[in-house]
């Protein structure tokens, strides 16, 4: 009764931008609920291809919700190619790419953001610069250093450049660490504290939102890649699931049913890992510092 009161008696002006607030969040949910719906569309698609029968899936007009479900496409999607080992194949590039790029991504943006040094800027400008190339650009250089070391048809190329630093992470992780206060990194200095000492028990604890940021970056890179292991992997049995869906295209037509069903199965670890880490992962993407 009291709320009630108050809320009468509130100027006018405070309840119209009350009553401004509210329709600009109605009106901001519904953009972000029908653009959701418009993304969805294509995973519905793929996962309601993958309940259909044949008939269903090449029907004409489109047959979105079928009448009779099936969970053949599933089983003889799951025969095409073996899932466990390419599930296995594929967790072990992403494990250790995942470690290497947050490691060594963080190190040297530890270096660019808390210690002063006289070419720090410079090569901040030249590490960003090569975002710019494109993959394809140095891929056969890149293939031909690998042949050379016979690293080819084996994980390391799709690992051990993950451990020398990726420029977007360095970024990230950079812009992060400018807005750590510089007074905990002098008074673990006057304690005694070496800069491997403030960068491991200092920084890095600090810091776990944006590592998380960039573990799970780097876990949808390695999971979704393609190109690197069509390009490094000749042996069938180190293949990826990326590669293993591959299996399912032939010259003159595709298993558009059997695909569709491995597809799905092969995007549920994806959502699965990022429902449970999105807090994390949002937390270290909104608190990146923008300072320079």
């Amino acid at each position: 009764m009291a709320v009630a009161q108050r809320s009468a008696q509130a100027p006018p002006a405070v309840r119209g931008a009350g009553w401004n607030k509210l329709a600009e969040k109605i009106v901001s949910h519904a953009f972000l609920i029908a653009a959701s719906a418009i993304f969805m569309v294509p995973f519905f698609w793929m996962v309601s291809g993958s309940l259909k029968t044949g008939a269903d899936l090449n029907a004409f007009p489109v047959v979105w919700f079928p009448d009779t479900l099936t969970l053949e496409n599933y089983i003889a999607g799951l025969q095409v190619f073996p899932f466990l080992r390419y599930l296995f194949n594929t967790l072990v590039i992403c494990a250790f790419s995942m470690v290497g790029a947050a490691l060594s991504s963080s190190f040297v943006a530890y270096g660019l953001a808390r210690i002063e040094w006289r070419w720090r800027t410079p090569l901040f400008v030249v590490l960003l610069s090569t975002m710019m190339i494109p993959f394809y650009v140095t891929m056969v250089p890149l293939f031909t250093m690998f042949r050379t070391l016979g690293w080819t048809d084996t994980y390391l190329p799709l690992i051990v450049p993950h451990f020398f630093g990726v420029p977007f992470y360095i970024f990230l992780l950079r812009q992060f660490f400018l807005s750590i206060p510089k007074e905990m990194s002098e008074s673990a200095r006057m304690d005694g504290a070496n800069e491997l000492v403030i960068y491991w028990r200092i920084i890095l604890p600090l810091a776990k939102p944006a590592l998380a940021a960039v573990a799970l970056f780097q876990f949808l890179n390695s999971w979704n890649d393609l190109l690197g292991p069509l390009i490094y992997l000749s042996d069938a049995d180190s293949y990826t699931l990326s590669l293993g869906l591959t299996f399912f295209r032939s010259e003159y037509s595709s298993q558009f049913g059997p695909l569709m069903a491995a597809s799905t199965v092969v995007v549920i670890p994806v959502i699965v890992v990022f429902f449970f880490a999105q807090r994390t992962f949002i937390q270290g993407i909104t608190l990146t510092g923008v300072k320079g």
